[in-house]
């Protein structure tokens, strides 16, 4: 069988396709697995309560579930949902948005495949432009979406503020930024995955200043801040403007199995959404939108998010530092400030292998853990820090976190030993 030049590239494994093989085999096995690896949210009885009642409440009403199932969406998206949600974030955030502002995909990754490659890769004028992503490491997902046979993604290395409490924080090195008429887009994201990173206000306000400058969109992946699911512990002011494209997800929420992203941006943006999924896919999910328009109405998501989801990930991140205090303390351990979302960014300073080493140890053991260097852009250049860190996710069981955060603990002092015994025989 031949393939395209097209299908090489999805016959060779990625940081994406791993990652999502690595997910898919902790759920299948069958032994003792400690799946801090993957991206999956938590379930959270309270949220899954009243999802499982607005489901019913779904079914329930014959004209709408039959609708919901039986009938192809508009090619923008569910219009009840866009309109609601345009009228929240206006009324949140003074926005002055309307649906035409808003569409709907099958999530956030396909998203990012249709954007990336509409402001990157090759241009009419025979000039090929890059993403620019100002503070790496960040989401693995978006390397692999590029169709372009040059690379369309130019990363930028975080500069690093030392905390106490063994704490560190990335922050933009806008010194070194360097954007110029090669980059057809900035992105980042906010909260970061992997790092638990909240890009600061003044930080957001400095490159949305560049971006205006060079008259090139912000690209701000939002699935984990505001308005939902609320998965962030630290100030942040939600920024957007016609020059912002910001992406949102139900998926954590509680709902990844749903597949609904969303897209807010100018109308212009908004229709090439609307195209791609009319020739993609006909029309997104009515799923998601359908279910989650009545609680959108009634105010009652915000409050889920308020009163249930935040302070969830909070107490599973604060039990989860509180362990690593506890197994670690022995260790050249540097924990990212964890600001947002559900992972913690461990950073071994001086660790004697490579994360990749390190992860493939661990997996060996039944613990799933991410290693470093494929959050970085392929053709960044080498940098130690790299191949020191691992992302963890804490939403799983508290006995899970405790029982996998010590067996990394225990891989992690193992090479150090090791290390060290070589340097003394």
């Amino acid at each position: 069988m031949h393939f395209s030049n097209f299908a090489t590239r999805y016959q060779k494994s990625t940081g994406t396709v791993r990652l999502m093989e690595d997910l898919g085999a902790a759920t299948s096995a069958t032994g003792s697995i400690c799946q801090l690896g993957g991206g999956n949210p938590a379930h959270i009885p309270e949220v899954e309560a009243l999802l499982r009642e607005a489901m019913a409440d779904l079914t329930a009403d014959t004209q709408a579930f039959g609708k919901m199932i039986g009938e192809y969406d508009a090619p923008g998206g569910n219009v009840a949902f866009r309109e609601t949600l345009a009228n929240l974030l206006t009324e949140q955030f003074g926005w002055a948005l309307t649906q035409n502002n808003i569409a709907i995909t099958n999530g956030s990754q396909s998203s990012f495949g249709l954007l990336f490659n509409s402001f990157a890769g090759a241009f009419p004028d025979d000039s090929h432009k890059r993403i620019l992503l100002p503070l790496t490491p960040e989401y693995v997902g978006y390397f692999d979406v590029g169709l372009a046979e040059q690379p369309i993604f130019e990363g930028r290395r975080a500069e690093i503020d030392l905390l106490p409490n063994r704490q560190f924080k990335y922050r933009v090195n806008f010194d070194g930024l360097q954007l110029n008429d090669n980059h057809g887009a900035v992105c980042v994201s906010r909260p970061t995955n992997p790092t638990g990173n909240v890009i600061t206000d003044e930080e957001m306000a400095e490159l949305r200043a560049a971006c205006r400058e060079k008259n090139i969109p912000l690209i701000v992946d939002g699935a984990y801040g505001l308005p939902f699911p609320g998965m962030i512990f630290t100030p942040a002011t939600p920024v957007w403007d016609d020059k912002t494209i910001l992406l949102l997800s139900l998926s954590k929420l509680g709902l990844p199995g749903i597949r609904t992203g969303i897209v807010v941006a100018a109308p212009e943006v908004i229709q090439l959404i609307q195209n791609n999924n009319a020739i993609n896919s006909l029309a997104p999910s009515r799923l998601g939108p359908t279910l989650l328009t009545p609680l959108l109405q009634r105010g009652q998501l915000q409050n889920i998010c308020e009163q249930l989801i935040r302070p969830h990930y909070e107490k599973k991140r604060d039990h989860a530092l509180s362990v690593i205090e506890e197994v670690m303390s022995d260790l050249p351990v540097r924990i990212h400030k964890p600001e947002g979302a559900l992972f913690l960014w461990l950073w071994f300073e001086g660790l004697p292998v490579t994360s990749e080493n390190l992860y493939q140890q661990l997996m060996a053991k039944g613990v799933f853990v991410l290693p470093s260097r494929p959050f970085y852009p392929p053709a960044q250049s080498s940098w130690r820090h790299q191949d020191e860190c691992i992302r963890v996710n804490y939403a799983a069981s508290d006995e899970t976190v405790v029982k996998g955060l010590t067996e990394i603990a225990q891989a992690v002092r193992e090479q150090f030993q090791d290390a060290a015994a070589l340097v003394t025989g």
